[in-house]
């Protein structure tokens, strides 16, 4: 499938427009187009890289053999109505000519907290159905959680997974390594061995389980720091939340079930964050889920320790309310919380003390979820549906820009996951072509059957959202076209 083509009449971050040429999966050709009459420009104002001349051609640049110019933006029965100058290998000639129509165009989405489930529990997901997920919510790198069977605390396990990932091709897929043998929260696992793999692992974490020993906690601080390694911990002090099913409040109260307090989150992030500046290592605290943990992390940041806090999606959209009918779609680990906690977290990614958005993605098959709720597994999927949450949560109020978007689903998780080399990028001129085209016109109705992962556990479903993934490219290979999945070789 080819890498290189020509995208027309996007918005880049959703500025001016522009027409991208793509060639060999790297960005060739950034040139702005002309303004709607009376229309101001801000944003786009190079070709090809290279400051736009007002007065002449002499800003333009045509001499580079990988960067292209667009001589006439205007398109007559689908074909280029002017030139499109390269370096006389004819690819220009032959190059698919994608109308973007307006559209908004990020780079592509990353994902720090996905549970692709494989090995152990293809019934809830595989790396192939997740990585279908992943790209049609325009995701183009995701990091898998380490809670399969087996453990990933091995460098064999996470190479399979990397491998698995390899072969479907549609996304980059970034193991996590176990931060201890089992998630049994003891004794470390093959850290450096990970590290080494050719998975070349630098996120760690236990996810589903808490690291609750503090010495435990403070030797894998210690120890991944000989590679720029960061641990990432699921914040819940164990026994603050035996048997617990819900967020303690007023509605675990009316409804009768068991409570799992605000304050079980915020200890071991105290604690974590202390440890994090004694040592000098990273920490990035995973679903965030409440006011004074983001009030810790915001306290953690102006003292300069090196922490990170990332928020899911439903955590920003939802609240404790939904238990009320006890319907097991909604339970989650950390639980939902009160309105207050849900416009605390709000804040706190709008003003950047939480840095990035992370779905949580987690795949249950119906057993696990068609039962009464105590009985339920815990976790909702997630990448078909995180933007269009973040739109409606933190766009559409005015709280987030649709540059800030690029940066809390692409850029930061990129460095977080130290993939920035080649995920996170900007658009510009000589970039990897890793991206996402946004209608956000779009209106949609979640149907969980019309969904590509494997399990039909969002909370979601019926819901109208607003926009929609139409593209999704990885290094210049379309996966997504039209939102739908292409048909890789």
């Amino acid at each position: 499938m080819s890498n290189s083509f020509l995208l027309q009449n996007v918005r880049p971050y959703g500025e001016d427009a522009v027409d991208i040429t793509v060639t060999n999966g790297i960005i060739s050709a950034v040139v702005s187009r002309p303004p709607a009459p009376g229309a101001s420009t801000t944003g786009y104002g190079e070709i090809a890289g290279q400051a736009r001349n007002d007065g002449d051609d002499q800003g333009r640049s045509d001499g580079d053999s990988r960067h292209a110019e667009l001589d006439s933006a205007s398109q007559q029965d689908g074909e280029i109505a002017g030139q499109v100058r390269n370096d006389g290998d004819g690819q220009a000639r032959n190059r698919v000519v994608i109308d973007g129509k307006g559209q908004i165009l990020l780079p592509g989405f990353v994902d720090l907290h996905t549970h692709l489930r494989e090995p152990g529990r293809e019934d809830a997901e595989t790396v192939q159905s997740g990585s279908q997920a992943a790209a049609l919510g325009g995701y183009t790198a995701v990091f898998a959680m380490a809670n399969t069977t087996p453990v990933a605390d091995t460098a064999g396990v996470v190479e399979q997974v990397w491998w698995l990932g390899k072969e479907a091709g549609l996304v980059d897929v970034h193991p996590v390594g176990a931060v201890t043998v089992g998630l049994k929260g003891e004794q470390l696992a093959e850290l450096g061995a990970m590290a080494d793999s050719r998975a070349k692992v630098r996120m760690f974490s236990d996810d589903g389980y808490c690291v609750a020993d503090p010495v435990v906690m403070r030797r894998a601080l210690e120890y991944v720091k000989a590679f720029d390694g960061v641990i990432a911990q699921h914040a819940q002090e164990p026994r603050l939340t035996v048997d617990a099913q819900m967020n303690e409040g007023v509605v675990s109260s009316m409804i009768g079930l068991a409570g799992w307090p605000a304050v079980a989150e915020e200890a071991i992030i105290a604690r974590d964050v202390l440890l994090t500046e004694h040592v000098g290592s990273r920490l990035h605290v995973l679903h965030v889920s409440t006011r004074g943990s983001v009030e810790i992390v915001r306290w953690a940041k102006q003292r300069g320790i090196n922490v990170t806090a990332e928020v899911t999606p439903h955590h920003l959209a939802l609240t404790d309310r939904e238990a009320i009918g006890y319907d097991p779609r909604f339970k989650v680990n950390p639980p939902l919380r009160t309105a207050d906690d849900v416009a605390a977290l709000r804040e706190g990614l709008g003003d950047g003390t939480i840095d990035s958005v992370g779905t949580d993605h987690a795949p249950h098959p119906v057993e696990d979820k068609d039962c009464e709720w105590a009985a339920a597994a815990n976790g909702m999927t997630g990448l078909e549906t995180a933007l269009s949450v973040i739109v409606q949560t933190m766009v559409e109020p005015g709280l987030l820009s649709w540059r800030d978007v690029a940066r809390v689903m692409s850029e930061t998780p990129a460095k977080i996951g130290r993939i920035s080399h080649e995920q996170g990028r900007p658009i510009a001129v000589g970039e990897p072509a890793n991206l996402v085209l946004v209608d956000p016109e779009a209106r949609r109705v979640i149907d969980p059957r019309q969904q590509a992962t494997a399990s039909a556990n969002t909370p979601f479903a019926g819901r109208e959202l607003p926009a929609r993934v139409t593209a999704t490219w990885l290094r210049g290979v379309q996966t997504v076209s039209d939102g739908k999945l292409t048909k890789l070789p």
